[in-house]
Order: C-alpha cells, then structure tokens, then sequence
C-alpha cells in the first residue's frame, strides 16, 4: 500500500491504516509506505511501514498542516522538477522491497505517478480532496492524472459523486469502481451512557496535554466530567475546523434550539468558530477514535454541515455506527451516506437526515424534529442506522469487495 502521508486522523489515513489491518488478518502479506513516524500506535493487524525519505524534506499536501520533520507544502506550489523528485523516491521505495502482486495507492495524485513509475501492478484510490484542491482548474495537473491513470489495473471511487469528479477534471477514465470507505463497526457501536462516560474520561486522562494542535485540548478529562454530568439534548459535529466544513452553519443553528453542542477537531478556522459559538459550546480540539467511540453514544445527532463536497460521509457513518442519527448537507457522498441510512430508518425518519448546504434554518428544523422524538424513538432509529452501516460499510465488507478481483 503507497499512502504519502500518515496513518491517524483524516480519512484518507484511516482509510489506509484500516485496510491495511483488514488485509492483514485476512493473511495477505501488507507493507504500507507512508510518512508515520510512530507507526507503533496503531493496530496494523501485522504489516508493516516503511518510512521513505523525501528529497528536501518536501511533502505535497492538498489542505496544509504541520508534519513532523517535513516541510509541507500544497502541491499546486511544487515545481515539476520537485514533484518529480517525490515520485521517484517513492517509487524507489516501492521496488526496493521487492516484486508485489499489487500496489495499491491512495490519492489520483501522486498515487497513480508513484503506481506507475514502480513498474509493478497497480490500482488507485481517488479519494476526492486532490481532485477539489488541488487538480480542478489545474490543466497541468489533471493532465498528469489523466496519462498516468491510464495504466492503472483498476480506479476506485468511494462514491458517485467521486466517479463524476474524477470524469469532469481526467476525462473518461478506463474501469472505475465504487467501492466506499469503511467504519470499523466493533469500535463504533452504542454504549450505555455511564460507561461511555466513564471510558470518555478514563481516554482523556491519558492523553498528552502538550498543547500540540493534532492532540487533544488539555483539560478535556475535568471539561468532560463537567459537561455531561447533565444529560441535555447533545448535538456532535467532528471533523477538521476549516472554512469548508461549515460548522459556522451548525453553530447559527444552534441559536433558538433546546441543544448544546460538542465541536471536535483542530484547523485553523477555530478562533473565528469560538466567537461565533452560543455559551456551553464545548470545544475539545482534535480527539482520536479511542476517544470519539464513547463520545458519540453520549449524543443525540451528529451534524455533517459540510458546504464543500466530500468524497463520501465517513464521520456520518461512524455516527450512526454508534446509533446516532447523523445530519447532513444534502450534496456529494453526504448524501449517498443519507440515501443508505435512510432506507434503514424508514421515508420519515430519512426526510430528516439531509438539509440544503448552508441552510441553517433547515438545518435548525431538521435537529429540532430529531430531538423532540421520544427517547425510545431515537434509540430504535439509532439501531437501524447502524444495521445500515453493517451491511454496507463495515471494514470488512469494504477490503474484500476492493481484492474481489484480483487473480
């Protein structure tokens, strides 16, 4: 598996470190070349990481973050010379460890230029935030895209929506397959409330309370222990706190609706999001899985208010893992998530789960309906959320439609 950056976080590595996992245990010999430093802290099920260095230190990025011992830079502002650097030390990586039966790589770019200068067998991973950040409206770049798909084996998408992207920006692209991300469904699942509190503030007592913006905020464990000694209606956005994501849009909904909120995430739109939030808002900064699996069961709806389109709906499907009813824009992979729920939970209940993008009237009526249902109502609902997610999504399901092919 080629991933050019790390293994926790954003979805595209989850993604990664999830199939790697799932791959794995099934008995196929993984190894995932990517920039984790601490590849330690996560269950890979067995493979193994190799770490390439990249010429310069440079790594191309799509959203900028901080990386440690590189210097990231967005990929629009690399020079040909240097992508061409990157690629081939990433290829190098790849036949230095010897002949695969496949290379699987994330992102169009630079997946299918490192698939492609390796010489082996390979498929690619569009996962949608190359092709929005950085390929549309960049003829260069889609070009590139274009020539070396072209000698991918297989294309995946992990929507319609992605499908059509990758169509407008590449052009017709030969073989492409919709095969979704995956929610790992034993972690994800409803819990009482007390024990999920219990294990939300046992997960907070253990973490760094460094101040780094990747972590969570330091005082979480007290902020925690304070918050939800009150069981009030409870709404959860989690997700990168940027401009995009819209929870500026969640936050104006807020006003006038009997509903706190929990903001999860790091960005660098946060300050502009704390002055903007209604009193009680509880911002956590960014918080891992270990963390968000007894988060989520101690809230009523999860809100996805993204005005930008996504690739697919992940943290909607994590929620409703977990039986929450989760609420999203109505655009892009959002709303195929929505569409899979809803044949679950019944037309009614489906009206509820989608809003117009930046709508936050809408989305305003579309909490207030979810968390005047009966408590009974909701758990029912929840669960059917989550048999949705079993049959469609669950990590396992995901890798073995992904190898189905394979000779």
């Amino acid at each position: 598996m080629w991933h050019g950056y790390l293994l926790g976080g954003t979805g595209s590595n989850v993604y990664t470190r999830a199939l790697a996992r799932e791959w794995s245990l099934a008995g196929h010999d993984v190894t995932v070349v990517c920039q984790e430093r601490h590849p330690e802290q996560y269950d890979l099920g067995g493979a193994g990481v190799i770490v390439p260095e990249l010429p310069g230190g440079l790594l191309p990025t799509f959203v900028l973050d901080r990386y440690e011992g590189l210097d990231a830079r967005l990929l629009v502002d690399f020079t040909a010379e240097q992508r061409d650097a990157y690629v081939a030390a990433n290829a190098a990586a790849l036949r230095d460890l010897g002949s695969a039966d496949l290379v699987f790589a994330n992102h169009v770019l630079l997946g299918a230029p490192v698939g492609a200068a390796s010489g082996m067998r390979f498929r690619v991973k569009a996962h949608g935030s190359e092709l929005e950040y950085a390929m549309r409206g960049r003829p260069d770049l889609a070009e590139w895209g274009a020539v070396t798909l072209a000698g991918a084996e297989v294309v995946y998408a992990g929507s319609e929506h992605i499908r059509e992207a990758l169509e407008e920006i590449v052009g017709h692209v030969h073989r492409v397959e919709i095969v979704p991300p995956g929610v790992d469904i034993e972690e994800f699942r409803p819990e009482p409330r007390q024990k999920a509190l219990a294990g939300l503030i046992g997960e907070a007592s253990r973490d760094p309370g460094d101040g780094d913006e990747r972590h969570p905020d330091p005082d979480n464990e007290a902020r925690f222990a304070d918050f939800f000694v009150r069981d009030e209606p409870t709404v959860v956005y989690f997700g990168k706190l940027i401009e995009n994501k819209g929870v500026q849009v969640l936050l104006e909904a807020l006003a006038g609706l009997d509903a706190r909120a929990v903001v999860v995430g790091f960005g660098d739109f946060r300050e502009r999001l704390e002055a903007l939030a209604p009193p009680g808002t509880l911002f956590t900064g960014a918080l891992e899985h270990r963390h968000l699996r007894h988060l989520l069961p101690l809230c009523d709806a999860a809100v996805v208010p993204s005005i930008f389109p996504e690739a697919f709906g992940m943290v909607a499907a994590e929620a409703a893992a977990s039986g929450v009813l989760p609420v999203v824009s109505a655009h892009s992979g959002l709303a195929e998530v929505a569409a899979g729920i809803g044949e679950e939970v019944g037309p009614e209940a489906a009206a509820l789960l989608t809003f117009p993008a930046g709508d936050a009237s809408a989305l305003r009526d579309r909490l207030a309906a979810i968390l005047t249902l009966p408590a009974e109502r909701r758990r029912e609902l929840g669960l059917a959320a989550r048999r949705a997610v079993e049959a469609r999504w669950s990590w396992k399901v995901v890798a073995a439609r992904l190898l189905a092919s394979i000779a």
